[in-house]
This record gives C-alpha cells, sequence and structure tokens, in this order.
C-alpha cells in the first residue's frame, strides 16, 4: 500500500497539475476538510441509507424468491430471463429508463435493489441445489419438524453460498448507487457532490469523495459479515 501510495505522490509531482493528477497528500488535507462540515454528514447518510437499504431488500427477496424457486419449477423457470436480463443490461440503461419513469430522489434505491437481486438470488439457489441429499433424506426418514431442518441442516449449508453473494453484491451496490446518483443528481447525495467536482473541474474533491465512497462500502461490508457470522455463530451453538 505504500509503495503504491509513494508511486501516486511522485505521479502527482510529475504531472504537475492538481486538475490532471493530484496527490495523496492533497486529497487526505481535502477530506479532512470535508468531513468538519455539515453537508458532508447528510450527504454520506442521503447515500448510505438508500444504497443499503436497496442491498437489503434485494437480499431478502432475493432470497426468498430462490427458496421458492428451489421448490416450484415453474417459478425457477419463470425468474430465469427476468435474472438474465438484470445482470446483461448495462446498469446505465437502467438509471435512464427510472429516470424517464421515477424521481431522482430514491434512484440509487431501485437500482442497487436491481443489481444486488440476482445475484443474491443465484447465490442462494445454488447453496439450495448443493445441498448434502443423505441428510435431507435422513430429515425425512425420522420426520424432522420444519424448524429443526431449517436451522440444524439448510442455513449452515446454504449460508457460505450466501455469505459470499452478500460481500459480491455490496460493492456492485455501491457503484451502481453511485453511479445513479451521479446521473439523476438527487439533492444532498454523494453522487451529486461527485459530479459538481467534475463540472468544476475539483479533482481534490473527486478523489477525496472516492475515498469516502470506497471507506463506507468496505465498512459495510465488514459489517454485514460480522453481523451475518455473530448470527450463524448463534445457531451452531443452539444447534449444539
Amino acid at each position: 500500500m505504500l509503495f503504491w501510495l509513494l508511486v501516486w505522490q511522485l505521479g502527482s509531482m510529475a504531472v504537475s497539475s492538481e486538475i490532471l493528477l493530484v496527490g495523496p497528500v492533497k486529497v487526505v488535507q481535502t477530506l479532512l476538510g470535508l468531513v468538519g462540515e455539515g453537508v458532508f454528514w447528510r450527504s454520506v447518510g442521503f447515500s448510505l441509507r438508500r444504497i443499503f437499504g436497496g442491498f437489503l431488500l434485494a437480499a431478502f427477496l432475493g432470497s426468498l424468491l430462490a427458496a421458492l424457486a428451489s421448490r416450484f419449477r415453474v417459478i425457477r423457470e419463470l425468474l430465469s430471463p427476468l435474472m438474465l436480463t438484470v445482470r446483461t443490461v448495462p446498469v446505465a440503461s437502467f438509471i435512464i429508463l427510472a429516470l424517464i419513469w421515477f424521481s431522482s430522489k430514491n434512484l440509487s434505491v431501485l437500482i442497487s435493489f436491481l443489481m444486488v437481486l440476482p445475484i443474491i438470488y443465484t447465490g442462494v439457489l445454488t447453496g439450495i441445489a448443493q445441498r448434502d441429499a443423505r441428510l435431507q433424506e435422513m430429515a425425512r426418514v425420522f420426520r424432522a419438524r420444519s424448524t429443526h431442518r431449517l436451522l440444524m441442516l439448510d442455513l449452515p449449508q446454504v449460508y457460505p453460498y450466501f455469505r459470499s453473494a452478500c460481500k459480491t453484491a455490496l460493492g456492485l451496490a455501491w457503484k451502481s448507487g453511485i453511479a445513479a446518483e451521479v446521473i439523476g443528481m438527487p439533492k444532498g447525495s454523494i453522487g451529486e457532490h461527485l459530479q459538481q467536482a467534475k463540472v468544476y473541474l475539483d479533482t481534490p474533491s473527486l478523489f477525496a469523495w472516492t475515498v469516502v465512497i470506497v471507506l463506507i462500502s468496505l465498512l459495510c461490508e465488514q459489517a454485514v459479515v460480522h453481523l451475518l457470522d455473530a448470527g450463524m455463530g448463534l445457531v451452531r451453538r443452539w444447534k449444539g
């Protein structure tokens, strides 16, 4: 990390133009200035609520749809082309279409939801399909209750797939959600500040807000993974 920071600083010094390439020292100074402003925290809260909210909604609905698709073939066949479409259509197309139909204020909720949904759905559906058939048969033979089968057999086997899908989806949620804000420019969002920095050639602010996005995305990922692991740990202790 220190090596690449040094390369970055040397590159900035060689270019000798903050508009083209600002150095890490200037970015940190700009970031510290932003942190001291109330508008910074309001913007972070605005984007965090919407992007993370879209992720949570997609995680819940994607898991539910995967459970139904694993049980009913007709649902799986109906959802297959829909999920394929969401995965393959460029996010910019969804953003532009959404701007035609809806206001920009909650655009990032919709876009992050759409980008996350197929990842969670596919991950959970794969996890369900990979369950140990022998354990499932044993549970049927001994007539285990549905709640016990869910907690003792299904969750532990599907959990690694769900956890991996969440880690992948969170990063994509932030990338797509911020892209939606940059295009839609809802007032008070991080995307609006990025767009303003671009218009006014304020490269230090552009880099500073980018650092903020990366940090928030990483913190969200760590928080979600920690909570999921803690919840799974409780299930395992109860199981034991």
